[in-house]
């Protein structure tokens, strides 16, 4: 039985890996990587990959919509925001034992983080309240947490700390210049703000993006070299590819290249070696192929089970099935990884 305190500390588990020199990534030398011909990125991913993860692991992450739709905002890519005519439909905050149920089965599938999204442009105070019940109830279930609320406020930030919450995401979305093509009812700094209240308090940062929005290759580079010069760069990156939704601005967006999103994978890894490197929405496009080619450049994270949000995800059984057949084992702990 666990102790109160043990229920809302965050769980650490120290790594015994070789400390890295801190690498500030230029531009030109993320291109230099994206343009490496193929076979070779591929290498040298992978060669980063065994180095900073001999276990080979792949770990399983559950994302639960405790709050969907009517959101403010105009994030072009998404069916939440209310502006947009999409078949989500707005709902209230999810009642504490709904979530703990899910957790539960999260858990019961082989999930080792559980991660709540809600969305809101940002949450009230009282919203927070709510959110950190759910932190502590998930924790007291062993499960490693996260959440994604939108903006935070330092207090807010501290609140959620002081909960256990082990990860907050926040995720740039794409590059700065590019950035006002996507979203216009809040600025980069807005993001970035958040993520320095983030790691004021000592949390940890999930923060990654999508690509496929219409993007070139050069603000691809720029969205890579921005998230790898963070300082520190997150712990968790996820990377998402576009699934383009009826009824948002993006709706008619043309497909990127799937092996633009191999590469963009692979200069992740390479460029935040420590990472866990995660391949979320969009996954279920991207087929079995090119799924375990994006293993071997270096992704380590899924999320697993029925829904994204608000995009489809292949089910559990067939996520077990991929990972066998592909020989990778998954992480077992539910112990959140530091870097040292």
């Amino acid at each position: 039985m666990m102790s109160a305190h043990q229920t809302t500390a965050p769980l650490v588990q120290v790594k015994p890996r070789a400390p890295a020199v801190r690498v500030a990534w230029t531009l030109e030398q993320v291109a230099a990587l994206y343009d490496l011909p193929f076979n070779e990125l591929m290498f040298q991913a992978q060669e980063t990959h065994r180095q900073y993860f001999p276990e080979g692991d792949v770990e399983l992450a559950t994302l639960l919509s405790i709050k969907t739709g009517g959101c403010p905002e105009d994030c072009g890519y998404c069916p939440q925001a209310a502006r947009y005519h999409t078949d989500v439909k707005a709902t209230k905050l999810l009642d504490l034992e709904e979530v703990l149920e899910a957790a539960k089965a999260a858990k019961a599938a082989g999930s080792n983080r559980f991660c709540m999204g809600a969305a809101w442009r940002e949450p009230k105070d009282r919203d927070v309240e709510k959110v950190v019940e759910m932190i502590k109830g998930v924790k007291a279930l062993g499960l490693e947490t996260c959440a994604t609320l939108g903006m935070l406020e330092p207090s807010q930030a501290k609140s959620l700390k002081d909960a256990g919450l082990d990860f907050y995401n926040h995720n740039l979305d794409t590059s700065e210049d590019f950035y006002p093509n996507v979203i216009q009812t809040r600025n980069y700094q807005d993001r970035l703000d958040t993520l320095q209240h983030v790691r004021d308090v000592g949390m940890s940062v999930c923060c990654g993006g999508i690509v496929g929005m219409g993007e070139s290759r050069e603000q691809r580079v720029s969205f890579i070299a921005r998230l790898a010069n963070l300082e520190p760069y997150p712990e968790s990156v996820p990377i998402n590819h576009l699934v383009p939704v009826a009824g948002t601005p993006l709706e008619s967006q043309a497909k990127l290249d799937p092996l633009e999103f191999v590469r963009t994978i692979a200069v992740a890894r390479i460029t935040m070696p420590r990472a866990r490197v995660r391949l979320s929405a969009g996954r279920q496009e991207l087929g079995k192929a090119i799924q375990a080619m994006c293993f071997q450049a270096g992704a380590n994270s899924i999320f697993y089970g029925d829904q994204l949000l608000t995009t489809g995800n292949p089910e559990a059984e067939a996520d077990r099935q991929l990972l066998t057949e592909l020989g990778l084992k998954t992480k077992e702990s539910c112990k959140t990884e530091v870097r040292v």
